[in-house]
């Protein structure tokens, strides 16, 4: 698959980013596939790499309600979470947008070719090209990224004092619809003004 980019001045380029990132905005964005998945409704996921088990059930059953709504998911899938999730959206018809924390040109694209060539996926970075090994800064560039370019956010979980939590910060901050389960372990997200998903309109 060949790789291709979205610069600032194409139509193609997410309003969000420049909306939420302001100066962090990246001036090139590289992809493999449709890009206009990029004009769906998109819902991002986050979960920090520990979470508790009733959640992780939970994420499940949320990740096979998404396919039914035919829904457009947005995430690094990074975390075992994440990836677990991305194996049940891969299952349904409905497109999903993966953004690596490096490069697009480093991605092992076999497994997801199919995807690609029926366009039911996106691979998207912000990153040149060469840029090989993730590492925790392009992590949370990636993330922010990814927040920026979604309608909405939903945290299964995020472990206190982590990344993800200070992410959560920023997000309620823009102002973004931002949910995430009800329950002990995310009493904290509902105290900084995250909603619950039964709150959902």
């Amino acid at each position: 698959m060949n790789i291709f980019n979205i610069t600032p001045h194409s139509p193609l380029y997410p309003a969000g980013l420049r909306q939420y990132l302001k100066d962090d905005a990246p001036p090139e964005i590289a992809f493999m596939g449709l890009p206009q998945i990029l004009q769906n409704k998109k819902t991002a996921i986050f979960c920090s790499n520990k979470c508790p088990a009733s959640l992780i059930l939970q994420a499940h059953d949320l990740a096979k309600q998404w396919v039914k709504q035919n829904i457009t998911v947005v995430s690094g899938f990074h975390s075992p979470v994440e990836q677990e999730c991305l194996k049940i959206l891969e299952r349904g018809t409905q497109p999903v947008i993966i953004c690596p924390a490096r490069s697009i040109d480093n991605i092992r694209i076999r497994p997801y070719l199919s995807r690609l060539v029926e366009a039911r996926l996106l691979m998207l970075s912000p990153f040149a090209l060469k840029a090989k090994r993730m590492t925790s800064k392009m992590a949370w560039e990636r993330n922010r990224f990814v927040a920026a370019l979604a309608d909405t956010i939903f945290v299964v979980y995020a472990e206190p004092k982590s990344k993800t939590e200070l992410l959560c910060q920023e997000i309620v901050g823009w102002g973004k619809p931002i949910y995430t389960f009800a329950g002990e372990h995310n009493q904290k997200l509902v105290a900084l003004g995250i909603r619950t998903s039964d709150q959902k309109a």
